[in-house]
């Protein structure tokens, strides 16, 4: 895609939008203004009520700067481009989620933003604002930003019609295909993007059998390239530049899902903080409530602000620019300070980066030399200071800090830092190193969190039946967990090399912290239905491969009256999960013809008696309505093989 890609009318011969293909990728396209007496007004929506009123209110506050973050400075116009994450209230709506919508997560709404502030001194006030927003269940940052970079300056050229015009592009893409990359046009150009992988998206229920494709540890991806977790584009080393020696502790407090505070000084920096966050545990599914960009308008403010000392603050990743947050949410336990103010603007100059720790590594170029010096009785008192006065200290001067009293049992890898690159003084040349500088911090980062939780991965693995076991019967059950045997297993085995080079002596501590962190149950039961999913898949394969005689002339009679009941299940699975995809492909039809006929071969060479008792009911009756002798005459084996057994039958 070109730097500054534009749309032509005359290249939109067809303006029709395709409602279903639209909701694929968007909820909605939302014009906002700053009106000087009411407010901020969504001024045009597209489609027309789709959102509650609440939703409307809670947009509209989100769609721009905190007043004490804006700029003010002189230029005409000023645009940024962030985003937000708010709570669903559909009072009054009903939602229709496609069961066929990939990475829909209707609890939640992102919107990224495009924000323009125009200062004319001839208006009131002396200017306006006005934003252009993309609404999706979807956290797609890799499309809505680039989008935004063509639909934003787009309205402010044209009007409500470039709403149409991108609804129409949009709604004529494919539908997302979670981990692949795409090409979607739009106008004459083409956005190139990288989606996320299925299970980095967050979910209301049903769990995606594509997952299955990208299944956990102990490999690493060799293509790096494709993403591995949500927000692989956010620029990591940028945002954190300043504090990099405070990344370790960071994916800690993201692994063991604590409540992290992050402060910058306009919302495209505090949003480009949380996402880099929440990219830093890919794989793992980050499951604590995340909030780009959060402000007091948020209907979550009221129950955090009135949280008492000695409360348990919920797990959070807040974004603000507010310097208000710092005293209503003073209970926080972990406080990120990033970013620095443009210049002329409301805020205090940017200070010296600063930390409350220090861990030795070597690249001047990132303010890190100092680190490798002794401590002089002012670096000294700068960082007794800096603990004592805490994040409040913000309020007068702004500075790059990391306030928190947990002591991390990672360690810094020097070696992955003094691989990275300097950028020098050139802003062409610092945006070059930034990608290559982001690609060796998240391959370390990737690795680190892949390590950790490989010890997992047997509970996770799937087996096809093996030689001389009958693919018949029901598959055996994945190995049970228990977070006592697991941590005396990994005790007995220890960390593996990876990890303890890497980690203190304590490192199973880190292990107990994550089996009680918000974020292992719900990405562990999530696996486990994916490794479910993939043995059923394995054991389908089998059955239709198999010769059911090959097995059932060695079995005693209890074995093939279970073997009947489970082919039965399989083969009524089989026919709902048709009838629910309203789509029989020819495979379908052909396996529910195979197992409809194992079904009749089991039913056969039972004893008549049995017979009659099977059949008193009504669907399994109906089901066996045309069992024929055939299966016995073709293989006269069978019954002769059949050994009696004293076990009634089920």
């Amino acid at each position: 895609m070109s730097r500054s890609p534009s749309l032509s009318l005359k290249s939109v011969p067809n303006l029709s939008v395709d409602p279903k293909s639209f909701d694929q990728w968007a909820v909605a396209f939302c014009i906002i203004r700053f009106d000087l007496e009411q407010g901020q007004l969504i001024e045009d929506c597209y489609p027309p009520g789709c959102l509650s009123q609440e939703e409307e209110l809670e947009v509209a506050f989100n769609s721009f700067p905190d007043s004490v973050s804006q700029h003010h400075n002189r230029s005409s116009i000023h645009d940024c481009i962030f985003f937000f994450r708010i709570k669903r209230r559909t009072s009054g709506v009903v939602l229709e989620t496609s069961s066929k919508g990939r990475g829909k997560n209707t609890r939640y709404l992102y919107g990224f933003v495009f924000n323009r502030q125009r200062h004319d001194e001839r208006l009131k006030r002396g200017g306006e604002q006005k934003s252009v927003v993309i609404l999706s269940h979807s956290p797609y940052s890799s499309v809505f930003r680039p989008l935004l970079q063509i639909m934003g300056p787009l309205f402010f050229d044209i009007g409500k019609k470039a709403l149409d015009n991108v609804a129409s592009f949009v709604s004529k893409w494919p539908n997302p295909l979670p981990g692949q990359l795409m090409d979607l046009p739009i106008g004459n150009a083409t956005l190139k993007v990288n989606l996320p992988p299925a299970h980095s998206l967050p979910l209301d229920g049903e769990v995606l059998f594509e997952e299955s494709a990208s299944s956990m540890a102990p490999l690493l991806p060799t293509n790096q390239s494709v993403p591995q977790g949500l927000f692989h584009d956010s620029d990591l080393f940028g945002t954190f530049k300043g504090l990099l020696l405070q990344l370790w502790v960071l994916w800690e407090l993201l692994l063991i899902g604590e409540p992290i505070l992050i402060i910058a000084p306009t919302p495209p920096q505090c949003c480009e903080a949380v996402a880099s966050l929440v990219s830093l545990v890919a794989p793992l599914l980050l499951s604590v409530d995340f909030r780009p960009y959060f402000t007091i308008h948020d209907p979550a403010f009221a129950q955090l602000n009135s949280l008492q000392e000695g409360d348990v603050f919920p797990p959070m990743i807040l974004g603000v620019t507010n310097l208000f947050f710092l005293k209503s949410l003073r209970n926080i336990p972990h406080t990120v300070s990033v970013g620095s103010p443009a210049p002329n603007s409301s805020r205090p100059s940017l200070a010296p980066r600063a930390s409350i720790g220090s861990v030795p590594a070597r690249l001047d170029a990132f303010g890190l030399q100092q680190s490798l010096k002794k401590f002089s009785p002012s670096s000294l008192l700068n960082a007794v200071k800096l603990r004592r006065d805490g994040p409040l200290c913000l309020m007068t001067e702004h500075k790059e800090a990391f306030w928190t009293t947990y002591t991390a049992i990672t360690k810094p890898d020097t070696s992955v830092l003094n691989r990275l690159v300097d950028a020098g003084l050139s802003p062409r040349v610092e945006e070059s190193m930034s990608v290559v500088n982001n690609e060796i911090l998240r391959r370390h980062f990737l690795e680190l969190t892949t390590n950790f939780l490989a010890p997992f991965g047997r509970y996770f693995r799937a087996f096809a039946p093996s030689e001389g076991v009958s693919p018949f019967v029901d598959p055996p059950p994945l190995p049970q967990f228990n977070d006592d045997d697991f941590l005396g297993s990994l005790s007995a085995r220890g960390p593996g090399k990876f990890l303890s080079k890497r980690m203190r002596s304590n490192w199973l501590e880190l292990y107990r912290r994550f089996l009680r962190g918000h974020n292992f149950r719900p990405w562990f039961e999530r696996k486990r239905t994916v490794a479910e999913q993939e043995q059923h898949k394995l054991w389908r394969q089998a059955r239709i491969k198999s010769d059911i005689y090959q097995y059932i002339n060695r079995m005693s009679e209890l074995e093939v009256v279970d073997s009947f009941n489970a082919t039965e299940r399989h083969l009524i699975q089989e026919e709902q999960a048709s009838m629910l995809s309203g789509n029989a492909d020819e495979d379908s039809l052909a396996t529910c013809q195979k197992l409809r006929g194992d079904l009749k071969a089991v039913f056969n060479i039972l004893p008549k008696d049995m017979h009659q008792l099977l059949l008193m009911n009504p669907e399994r009756a109906a089901l066996l309505q045309d069992t024929l002798e055939e299966g016995l005459r073709e293989h006269p084996s069978a019954q002769a093989g059949l050994r009696n057994s004293s076990t009634p039958p089920r």
